[in-house]
């Protein structure tokens, strides 16, 4: 009996790539004040607050494995033989379980927006004829960019043989008889290439409070102040996948010949049986991203109150927040299955036997169970999104809900 086992476990976790960006866009608490100068002074605060986030993470992996499982018990020749004994084939079972697992190229990046804490602007109490102004400038630019692009082939070819004997032209006081063991192939391919999971902010609720004073100054005084406030959030998500699965399995416990055999026993054909297992499975292209982001202030307070006569008091207060979520997959998936399970095409031809029973030929049974299953090009939005994949054969877990250290754990890093 033979009983072949091959598995190629390839469990790659190609370019995975972190990124975990924790920083605060200005202090916790940013304080401006002009206060309590002379009359006639000129005083001016300018502050620019700026941040740039830029996170980059690139895959590519090209994948190729080839497989071929040849197991023979069979292809055995008892010909022309003469004798007083029986003249018998008996094969052993063939076996192959073959398992290819291919996991690639995934991106995290996590970038907390801002943490802008309380910002007060104040100008108050300061003389006649004074000239005061605050410039407040706040810029929050945040970029990720995910790319992927994964091009696999599988290969697989397992023929399985205990079949293709041969007893023919024996002569003799015995029967002739071939039986042959069973032939049983296995074959699994798992895919599951390009996922994306990009988060900025979700933790800083709607930001810290703005609060803008002009209180209590002089006569004639000119009191401006002026605030920008500005985030800009980009999400370019891509993946690209080409995958090719090519699987043949041949499995042959028939094509056995006793043919011209003469003698007192009968003549006796059994196959064992042919059974074929193929899964094929392939999972590409998922973007996942969330954007929650108070960047801008939370609560707003601007008070221009009890200043001077003839006092000339501006404030002037922009806020703008872009958000640009670009989510693109390109999936190519080519599964291409043969399956041959033949446990007939005997022969038991031109005997002539003194025994009791006809010549006979008696076959197992063939089974063959195929499963094809794509998924892929999937793009969710939305931190409350609840996406998860179903669970394979394998060990990985491709929820969108997973934590940093399971995810490491996960990619063997």
């Amino acid at each position: 009996m033979l009983d072949l086992k091959t598995k190629l476990a390839t469990g790659i976790a190609t370019g995975a790539v972190l990124a975990n960006a924790l920083l605060p866009l200005a202090f916790a608490e940013t304080t401006i004040i002009i206060n309590g100068n002379g009359s006639n002074s000129n005083n001016d605060a300018v502050v620019n607050l700026n941040r740039d986030v830029n996170v980059d993470q690139n895959n590519d992996a090209n994948v190729r494995n080839n497989v071929n499982v040849d197991a023979d018990t069979g292809n055995n020749d008892a010909n022309n033989n003469t004798g007083n004994g029986e003249v018998s084939i008996e094969t052993g079972n063939a076996k192959a379980d073959v398992s290819v697992n291919n996991t690639l190229n995934g991106n995290w990046a996590s970038v907390d927006c801002c943490d802008n804490g309380n910002t007060e602007v104040k100008i108050s109490n300061n003389g006649s004829n004074s000239d005061n102004t605050v410039n407040l400038n706040s810029n929050n630019d945040i970029n990720i960019d995910q790319n992927n692009d994964a091009y696999v082939r599988n290969n697989v070819n397992v023929d399985l043989d205990t079949g293709r004997n041969d007893a023919n032209g024996n002569t003799g006081d015995g029967g002739v008889s071939i039986k042959t063991g069973n032939a049983k192939g296995n074959v699994s391919l798992n895919t599951v290439a390009n996922f994306n999971h990009a988060v900025v902010g979700g933790n800083n609720g709607g930001g810290g409070s703005l609060s803008l004073w002009i209180t209590g100054n002089g006569s004639n005084s000119d009191n401006d102040i002026i605030a920008n406030l500005k985030s800009d959030i980009d999400i370019d998500q891509d993946n690209d996948a080409d995958v090719r699965n090519y699987v043949d399995v041949d499995l042959d416990t028939g094509n056995n010949d006793a043919n011209n055999n003469t003698g007192d026993g009968d003549v006796v054909i059994d196959t064992g049986d042919a059974e074929a297992n193929v899964n094929v499975d392939t999972w590409v292209n998922f973007n996942h991203a969330a954007a929650d982001c108070g960047c801008l202030f939370g609560d707003l307070t601007v008070k221009v109150d009890g200043n001077g006569s003839n006092s000339d008091n501006t404030v002037n207060v922009n806020l703008n927040s872009d958000l640009d979520v670009d989510q693109d997959n390109d999936a190519d998936v080519n599964n291409d299955v043969n399956v041959d399970a033949d446990t007939g095409k005997n022969d038991a031809e031109d005997n002539t036997s003194g025994g009791d029973g006809d010549p006979s030929i008696e076959t197992g049974d063939s089974e063959t169970n195929v499963d094809v299953s794509t998924s892929g090009n999937v793009n969710v939005f939305g931190e409350d999104s609840d996406f998860e994949l179903p669970d394979f054969d394998f060990d990985f877990d491709f929820s969108f809900n997973f934590s940093l250290s399971d995810l490491l754990a996960l990619l063997g890093l």
